[in-house]
Parts: C-alpha cells; structure tokens; sequence
C-alpha cells in the first residue's frame, strides 16, 4: 500500500504538471506538439532503447541457451580449483563476519577442491576470519590462505594475493573469484559461474548480478538499488557481445592463468595513464577497471551471469545524500574516463564495433546530457517560461517510462526512481565533466589515502590552473554553442 500511494503520488505531480503547459504542446497536429524530439533527444533515446533491446535477447534468449548447454552435463564444464580472493579494509565485524561465512559455506558447497586467500590489515581481522573458517568448514575441506597487507591500497592487497595463489601454482583450467569484503554470495553463487570457463574457451573473466543492502536513508537505498538496476541492464547488454566493461571488484572471476600473469598482476597493482597535459600518474582506484583493460589487451571476452548473485553491504561514506552520491560518483566517473582514454587506443579490431562506439560514446554523453536543461533554461529565461513547464513535464513522463521499462531487470523499482534517474543525469553529468578535467585527482572512500603528487612545483600549479583554465573554457563553450542553438 505504501509503494501504491507512493506512485499514485508520483502520477498525480506528472498530470499536474501537464495541466500547467499549454493545449498547443499536447495536440499532435501542431507543430509545438512534446513528441517532436530533436536530433540530439532520438540519438540518447535510440541509445537507450538498443541497450533495452540487447539486454532482454540476452537475457530470454540467449543465456538460456548457454544455460541449457551447461545443465545438459554441468560436471563436464567444472574448473579444477577455485581460488577466492577476498580482500577486507576497516570493515564493520559484522559484515565482515557475514562474508566470510557466505565464502566458507559456497566454497564447501561448491563441491570444487577451493582454497581462500584473504588479504587483510588488522591482526583482529585475523582472529575473526580463523574463526569464522573453524565454524563453517569444520572439517577443513578449503584452504586458507591469510596474507598480511600493508595497508597502502587495495591495489597492492591484491596483488599481493594473486602472487599467493601464483606460488600454489595453480592448474590451467583453474579459476579464481575476486570477492570484496562487503559482498556477501548467494547460494550456488561460484557453481553457477565458474562453468562459463569451460563453456567458452576465450572467456578470461566475468561478473555477477549485484543486489544491496544500504546502511542509510530511504533515498540513498533507492539511489544504490536504482543503479544496479542500471547496471543489470548494461551488463546484459554487452555481455551479448561478449565485452563487458568492467570486471566488478564487488564480485569477479578469471581464469588463474591469467590471473597469475606478471603483466596482469602489474596492472592491477600499478596502472597508470600518461596524460598529455597532466604527465604520468599511477592509478589509486578503479582496479576492476585495470583488470578489463589487461584482459582486452590480451585478447579475452569478458562475460555477465545474470542468474548468479552476490548481496553487497553498502556503507555510504556520509550521512547525508548529496555528499555521499557526489563522492561515490567522482570516483566511480573517474576510474571510468581514465580507462576510457586507454581502452579506446586498442581500436575497434580488438574491441568490437559496438563497444568502441559505447566507449566514444562514454565521452559525448556528459555533454548531450545536459542540452535539454540548458535550452529549457535559455530559452524561458529570453523567450517564454512555459518551454520550461513543458520541459519539466516532458523529463516527469520519460523518467517514469524508463522506471517501468527498468523492471525487466527483476531488481526493486520504487517511485522515487524518476526524480533519481534526472538527478544522476544532470549532477551525473557536471561531475563527469569536472572528473574530465582533473583527472589526477582521486582518492578512495572508505580508505582516506590519496594520490601524492611528486614533482616540481611549478608542475603541480600549471596542472592545478590548467585544470580549471580548460573547465571553464569548455563550459563557456558549451553555453555559447547552446546560445547559438537555442536561437539566443
């Protein structure tokens, strides 16, 4: 009853909303009629509409088919070992505890010889995780493997456990799953997944259907659960071409060969970019990001599994929604445009057509974002305020459509959902186009450890007005072209 009010609250602002625009604006046959969408409104929208379309072949068509393929003889397609790498950082005792027994339990129940490797910081971590394994495999079927970090970045962690499993000396047909320390697996999480590798003999890493759980506010939760709706829907699309973007560093897994290998290993723990104005600088976050780029460098698919899941405890890093949402988005915005510049210099030939045109993409779309708004804007303020009632009824009708279309992803639709999806579209946008510009600058959430720049120190100040000189150049640029479009 609660969600019913909710939308009928929601359908009421919209209807009031149209009662506010002119007749002329809702009659088809005159040419100020809503529905004429420009040029730029059909080429996000057909973008949209093709990732919907492609995600829902893959998803009642084409997974399963492979699906199918797998149930016919599952043994037939299962790895010689798992490896689960779990890495754990100032994480609340409790979900700590929560992962780790879901680890322990999937690995027993798996029915795969498995071995944990954790790496970790804090002696108490330690305790907490040997007791966790005393409970959950009593009898001591997986191997644990505790490797002590130095807490410099969960870069380094990593790579400092995938050197562990590489001293096992892992077989070929082995598989490691990368597992963060918030991410708790669901049941027949790492059987369910770890058959693809045997399925398809190019696959060198994939990625797991994410749910969450958010300590924090209403909004918030809705925010978290509208993006991995989101992000759902975008996995299932590309996964049909076989390059997902991203190995999530929520939940992942790759073949131990690659895993293992010095190149790959290297990336992950010391990526970097060489930026034509900003020089070289290592990379602090994003390492799924790092792991993709390796894989596609080395000519592998990356795959999605929408029916293995994982439950992820998200602790937003404030308590309040805007604080929290733009520092979650800069470095997220971030991680993505430092790896665009780089995945794109493989070329079309390694990546595939769509997924360079999805890339390049990636870098037009901050701007083409935000057209719509600044015309509104432009011209109620030099010509007539009602373009602006009917661009806000326009932005109400469209979000409310694309919630409704965001339920073939099964993940949780809330009526909160439209004003969320314009308020990552706009402040989405602004923060990518400042993470454009400064793309030196990073830091994580959780961990307060931050990019220190080594150099001269006139090199730091041009970078630092450089920075701001091309922001506010770019921005005026935009205005000015908007100016000229809007016919101002």
């Amino acid at each position: 009853m609660k969600s019913l009010t909710e939308w009928l609250l929601w359908l009421s602002l919209v209807m009031g909303l149209a009662l506010l625009i002119e007749p002329a604006y809702l009659d088809s046959n005159d040419r100020k009629f809503i529905l004429l969408i420009g040029v730029i409104g059909l080429w996000r929208y057909s973008i949209g509409a093709t990732h919907w379309l492609r995600a829902i072949w893959f998803m009642q068509v084409v997974f399963p088919a492979l699906r199918r393929r797998l149930s016919a003889n599952p043994a037939a397609y299962l790895p010689t070992h798992v490896y689960l790498v779990v890495t754990s950082f100032r994480i609340p005792a409790d979900t700590t505890w929560n992962v780790y027994a879901s680890v322990f339990r999937e690995a027993v129940r798996c029915g795969i010889p498995a071995t944990v490797v954790v790496s970790i910081v804090e002696r108490a971590d330690e305790y907490l995780i040997r007791q966790c394994h005393r409970q959950f495999d009593p009898d001591g079927k997986v191997k644990l493997i505790i490797c002590r970090a130095r807490g410099t970045g969960k870069r380094d962690g990593l790579a400092l456990a995938f050197r562990a499993v590489s001293r096992t000396m892992p077989d070929r047909d082995a598989v490691v799953g990368v597992v963060d320390g918030d991410t708790m697996l669901a049941p027949d999480c790492i059987r369910d997944s770890v058959v693809f590798f045997g399925l398809m003999p190019n696959l060198g890493g994939l990625t797991t259907n994410e749910q969450c759980v958010v300590r924090g506010s209403r909004l918030m939760r809705d925010w978290h659960t509208m993006r991995f709706a989101q992000r759902h829907l975008n996995m299932c699309s590309m996964a049909l071409s076989r390059r997902v973007l991203t190995m999530t560093g929520r939940m992942s897994f790759f073949r131990a060969a690659v895993l293992t290998a010095p190149e790959f290993i290297a990336d992950v723990q010391s990526d970097h970019l060489q930026h034509w104005r900003l020089g070289r600088f290592r990379f602090l976050t994003g390492d799924d990001k790092s792991s993709w780029n390796s894989l596609m460098t080395l000519g592998w698919d990356t795959f999605y599994v929408p029916d293995a899941h994982t439950l992820t405890v998200e602790h937003p890093p404030h308590h309040r929604f805007v604080p929290a949402t733009l520092q979650l988005m800069f470095r997220w915005y971030g991680n993505s445009l430092r790896q665009n510049l780089r995945a794109t210099a493989l070329g079309w030939r390694r990546l595939g057509l769509f997924t360079t045109f999805v890339l390049y993409d990636q870098r037009i779309s901050m701007w083409t974002c935000l057209v719509g708004l600044t015309a509104a804007l432009l011209m109620a303020a030099l010509h007539n305020l009602q373009v602006f009632f009917v661009y806000l009824f326009w932005i109400a009708l469209s979000r409310t459509l694309v919630t409704l279309l965001l339920t073939a992803t099964r993940h949780p639709v809330g009526a909160l959902y439209p004003l969320l999806l314009y308020y990552n579209q706009v402040v989405g946008s602004l923060v990518k186009i400042f993470a454009l510009f400064h793309l030196d600058r990073q830091s994580w959430t959780r961990q307060k450890t931050r990019l220190s720049v080594q150099g001269a120190g006139f090199d730091v100040a041009f970078n630092r007005i450089s920075s701001k000189a091309m922001l506010l150049s770019a921005g005026s640029l935009f205005v000015c072209l908007m100016l000229i479009l809007s016919g101002a």
